[in-house]
């Protein structure tokens, strides 16, 4: 009989680890074509009561379909281009408009050489189909390589450029990303482990977690249920490996305690499993459902982020909680090799742990005010944080050749006469609206579409078209200013007249970001805190909890507008990397404060409400301190990419991560449950027991501050095994 459970203790493991296994070739393989179900046109996220649109619809019954401008450019290199560099000129449109042709990338016909009024340029507008895809690379990359004109500078820009630029900086998501986040938490997890092994497993976990969430999504994805971008994919990718690693640190801490008491490492697994799981799913639930609630969201970017990210925060708990102990359990003690934990030996927590929690215990209301204090400062600059937008010239760090391209265009004409505004009004009124919109500053002139140029305007069903050219760069805040009036301008003839276009489209996406976080941070706000009320059966905890989170994340956001422009050189933001940073804030700043407060709930059955957190915070001092390390350095590695909203939001979350580590979870919290006592449990009751102290504490107790903590420190460890022999 002992023999048949000494089979099955390792059999059971052994399937489990095989079964992941065998199952990471076909979801690596689903996984691997998720990109070709990216939808990465941010037109498509819009919904259907955007303005834009309601215009797009418009325009198809005029016989145009929409088109991705490609702007040729020509800019002398001193002063005007004579007649032998225009015939050359010409000659290079008609090379490049062969090589469109030839890739299948044309969606209409090209206009002629376009000669500036200054003479000193030149520029032809291809207009490309927006559905390339993967395609449209390798002809920006063939036109970008036909000869060059003698005395002058070549530019492949205008919006179809400038996106291939933004969307190359996506191209190392499936590599240089991941092989950043995975290099740095080896790093960290080799020097908190100082073990050749165990951080291999926990990657590994990770990694297989990562495997199956991918191959989730593109089943997602492929079905068409939700809407998947690189940004999305990249965000996703870094939030699942940065969770299943905190997850693995929280039961491998465990399981390094319990093979300290139990000779038989599947009977230390056991209680480690049974005092873990709990936190670790409680922390699963409140991510997913805080991510879910970008289900709300108005931009199908957003609404596919949030099952996406669930997901993977699902089956990185899975995997922390069936292959990472499995793994564990069939390597025993060697799996911490050289520093095994021995049968018998006492567990060290770490006095620097126990010296901060002591330091707390003494001085409750210094280090509450001053915790406060510090992040009260740092919110105090989060209205400076600037959400109006980031050009998509502007959106690659270090600039790129269509923005480069931009400003060349710039230089000699109409910014916007690439990418015109569109104005779709009723017949009766059309040339009492051009003429309104033509009156406009930052607008260069206005035309009606007609089906030969100098021909009256065509009309459908009762509607005339306008095209507005912008002076302004079609992909910068001025050029969205000049829209939000233009419409204003427009409604004031005719209330039925409505605006399109690129520029349009990027103003609408602005204002549904905006509207998306007016509604969903309360919401967040509102779901977490429920679900923390469930977890520790208490009114005042969670809301304690929320509110010093809430507070983090806003003086996150303070710092970030202080250090965006002048270090970093950003002169502006999204309010969609706002409401993304916001919603992981919160959640994964909720999950720190989980774990904690689930050790101090369990400790204050014991010794009461104040020794009981005190106890709390010098146990889990080290696992949580060294979980967000690794999940600040993994959302720090979206700086490897080009991509300044990847960047911003990097910083956002890795930084906040930090913040609360290091001071929400350290000070504030453990001071203020010490300073409220047993009340913070209410209506629960909890702590209201033979150990508990007295709300009026002596001076002496606040001198042994320290000692209470060590003493419950020590004492938490052992509640297991006794809990072991009663089970």
């Amino acid at each position: 009989m002992p023999r048949r459970t000494s089979v099955a203790r390792w059999l059971l493991p052994a399937l489990v680890v095989l079964a992941w296994i065998a199952l990471s070739a076909p979801l690596g393989s689903l996984g691997g074509r998720l990109g070709d179900v990216q939808t990465n046109d941010s037109a498509a996220f819009l919904p259907d009561s955007a303005e834009s649109t309601r215009v797009s619809e418009l325009l198809r019954e005029f016989d145009t379909e929409r088109s991705l401008p490609v702007v040729l450019l020509w800019e002398s290199d001193d002063g005007p281009l004579d007649p032998a560099a225009l015939t050359q000129i010409a000659t290079r449109v008609d090379d490049a408009v062969a090589v469109a042709e030839e890739a299948g990338a044309l969606n209409g016909t090209a206009s002629p050489p376009i000669p500036s009024e200054d003479g000193e340029a030149v520029q032809a507008v291809l207009p490309f189909s927006p559905d390339l895809g993967d395609a449209l690379a390798p002809v920006i990359d063939d036109l970008r390589a036909l000869p060059g004109v003698a005395g002058t500078t070549e530019y492949v820009t205008g919006p179809g450029a400038l996106f291939n630029d933004f969307a190359a900086g996506f191209s190392g998501i499936d590599g240089l990303l991941l092989l950043a986040a995975f290099g740095v938490v080896l790093v960290i997890l080799l020097v908190v482990y100082r073990s050749p092994l165990l951080p291999f497993l926990v990657i590994l976990t990770a990694g297989l977690a990562l495997v199956a969430a991918l191959a989730v999504a593109y089943l997602l994805a492929e079905r068409g249920w939700i809407e998947v971008n690189g940004q999305s994919q990249g965000i996703a990718s870094i939030l699942v490996v940065g969770a299943a690693t905190d997850y693995g640190l929280l039961l491998v801490a465990r399981y390094r305690e319990e093979l300290r008491r139990e000779q038989s490492p599947a009977s230390a697994m056991r209680v480690a499993l049974r005092q873990s799981w709990e936190p670790i799913a409680a922390s699963a639930a409140t991510v997913v459902l805080g991510v879910l609630c970008l289900l709300f969201s108005d931009l199908g970017s957003n609404r596919g982020l949030g099952p996406i990210s669930a997901v993977g925060i699902a089956l990185a708990m899975v995997a922390a909680l069936t292959f990472l102990p499995a793994v564990l359990v069939l390597l025993g003690r060697a799996a911490f090799w050289p520093f095994r934990p021995r049968f018998g030996s006492e567990h060290p927590h770490g006095r620097g742990w126990e010296r901060v929690a002591g330091s707390v215990g003494r001085r409750p209301g210094r280090a509450l005010l001053g915790s406060v204090g510090l992040l009260v400062v740092l919110a105090a600059f989060a209205p400076a944080f600037d959400a109006e937008g980031i050009p998509l010239s502007d959106a690659v760090r270090g600039g790129s050749p269509s923005g480069e391209g931009q400003v060349a265009l710039a230089r000699h004409y109409d910014a916007g006469a690439s990418s015109p505004a569109t104005v779709v009004t009723p017949v009766e009124d059309w040339e009492a609206v051009a003429a309104a919109a033509a009156g406009l500053d930052g607008v260069g002139g206005v035309e009606p579409f007609s089906a030969q140029p100098g021909d009256a305007p065509t009309v459908v069903d009762g509607l005339v078209r306008l095209d507005a050219t912008l002076t302004d760069a079609p992909d910068s805040t001025r050029a969205q200013e000049t829209v939000a009036e233009l419409r204003t301008t427009v409604r004031e003839v005719d209330p039925e007249a409505l605006v399109g276009g690129s520029t349009a489209q990027d103003l609408d996406t602005q204002d549904t970001a905006a509207r998306d976080l007016a509604v969903i941070v309360p919401l967040v706000l509102l779901v977490i805190t429920i679900v923390l009320a469930l977890l520790l059966r208490a009114l005042v905890a969670p809301l304690l909890l929320v509110a010093t989170v809430a507070l983090s994340v806003l003086a996150t956001v303070g710092v970030a507008a202080l250090v965006f422009d002048p270090l970093f050189g950003f002169p502006s933001s999204d309010p969609q990397v706002l409401l993304i940073g916001f919603v992981f804030l919160v959640a994964l700043g909720i999950d720190y404060n989980i774990f904690l407060m689930t050790r101090a709930r369990e400790e204050s059955l014991r010794h009461g409400t104040r020794d009981g957190v005190l106890g709390a915070l010098a146990v889990t001092g080290g696992v949580i301190t060294s979980a967000g390390l690794v999940l600040a350095a993994t959302f720090g590695a979206l700086t490897v990419l080009p991509l300044v909203i990847l960047i911003q939001l990097g910083f956002l979350v890795g930084f906040g991560v930090l913040l609360d580590t290091f001071v929400v979870r350290t000070l504030m919290v453990p001071a203020a449950v010490h300073l409220i006592g047993d009340r913070v449990w209410w209506p629960s009751g909890l702590g209201r027991g033979p150990a508990q102290r007295s709300p009026a504490r002596t001076r002496e107790s606040q001198a042994s501050a320290s000692v209470n903590a060590s003493s419950v420190a020590s004492s938490a460890t052992g509640r297991f095994s006794r809990s072991s022999e009663r089970g």
